[in-house]
């Protein structure tokens, strides 16, 4: 799990991520901690590289913690926000911005950990039903039972979503069919497409019709094992 940690103070910088090392060993965490003193240098840095969770002061210069937490909002949209300020008056305010928490300088570890305790339950019980993507315009978190197929074109990949919302990610296919295929649900009945199960009509000897009337292809070798997998899935359902 990465964490990003911004604080213009030095000394809770350094008090924040001590205490985050001894959460991570005392409850076996594997966290990959990133200091920044400066709102600015994270906010240019956060688009190109995914972090879990942010922890913001919200009282800093140039650009303040809820000014910074709009601007990583414009990419992650559902990475937690855990917020640190000496004054509760930006309590409301911090919301607006899907904060998780806001816990008040300095900090104590007691509230700290309880947040980084439901926040782990959160990502665990999330990871599972949600696929995260990246495209140009920054990181996506797609509940699985969302995406109706994938498919591979022009050196892309296109997610076709239930309510006809088309993602498009910048990951090679070979990654998202990994990710996907480690679900149940999931079938690769071609090599360019990847299919929700859970959204099949009909499967023939040459393609599978979906509930939105979308055809996909089958490649000749893997229909016995579409159609097998197929039944098998829905008799485990």
């Amino acid at each position: 799990m990465k964490i990003a940690v911004c604080d213009d103070n030095e000394n809770e910088l350094t008090r924040i991520k001590e205490l985050l090392d001894a959460y991570a060993s005392c409850n076996n965490q594997n966290f990959i901690i990133k200091c920044f003193s400066s709102s600015v240098e994270l906010a240019s840095t956060a688009e190109f590289e995914k972090y879990d969770i942010y922890i913001l002061d919200i009282i800093m210069p140039v650009m303040d913690g809820i000014s910074l937490a709009r601007e990583i909002r414009t990419f992650d949209k559902s990475s937690p926000v855990i917020f640190l300020t000496s004054s509760p008056e930006f309590a409301v305010e911090s919301y607006t911005v899907k904060a998780f928490n806001y816990l008040l300088k300095p900090v104590d570890k007691i509230p700290l950990y309880n947040t980084i305790d439901d926040i782990i339950e959160t990502f665990h019980n999330e990871q599972h039903d949600t696929f995260i993507i990246k495209n140009n315009f920054g990181i996506h978190k797609i509940y699985l039972a969302d995406i109706v197929y994938a498919e591979a074109l022009n050196r892309k990949v296109i997610l076709y979503l239930k309510n006809n919302e088309q993602v498009v990610s910048t990951d090679v296919f070979s990654s998202v069919c990994n990710t996907l295929t480690a679900h149940k649900e999931f079938t690769l009945p071609h090599r360019s497409f990847i299919v929700n199960m859970n959204y099949i009509r009909t499967i023939d000897t040459e393609k599978i019709l979906l509930n939105n009337n979308k055809t996909i292809p089958v490649a000749q070798r893997r229909v016995s094992d579409i159609k097998k997998q197929y039944l098998e899935f829905q008799m485990e359902e």
